[in-house]
């Protein structure tokens, strides 16, 4: 069974740090293109940054540019992003999903994306 797992949310204050993490079982990730999106109450889902399959190729959207970084460690079967200088409109559930369409590079995109995880709450409040 192909599946995503998401962990690393939280509550954090204004100007912190989080990790989230996105860990592939049934399936290894070093075949897919890893997006990450978030999806904020009452507004729709939107794309928030993604990582080609060598790892070589990123990009951000302009919310999170600068302040956001993903990664991957295809021995661990995982993807990262790090998050830093959070302000309260990040606050969102924050998916990873996977996608087998993107070679060379990597676009955040959600139909391009199969293999989508449950998400992981991230709160950003003092």
């Amino acid at each position: 069974q192909l599946q995503l797992v998401e962990s690393g949310g939280g509550l954090v204050q204004p100007g912190g740090s989080l990790r989230l993490s996105c860990a592939a079982s049934g399936f290894t990730l070093e075949s897919y293109a890893i997006g990450w999106f978030r999806q904020a109450p009452g507004k729709e889902r939107e794309g928030v940054s993604c990582i080609s399959l060598s790892g070589g190729r990123t990009n951000y959207a302009d919310a999170v540019k600068g302040r956001f970084t993903i990664s991957r460690d295809n021995a661990k079967n995982t993807v990262y992003l790090q998050m830093g200088s959070l302000k309260p409109e990040d606050t969102a559930v924050y998916f990873c999903a996977a996608s087998p369409y993107q070679r060379g590079s990597c676009h955040y995109i959600a139909s391009l994306y199969d293999y989508w995880g449950q998400g992981t709450q991230v709160t950003v409040s003092s």
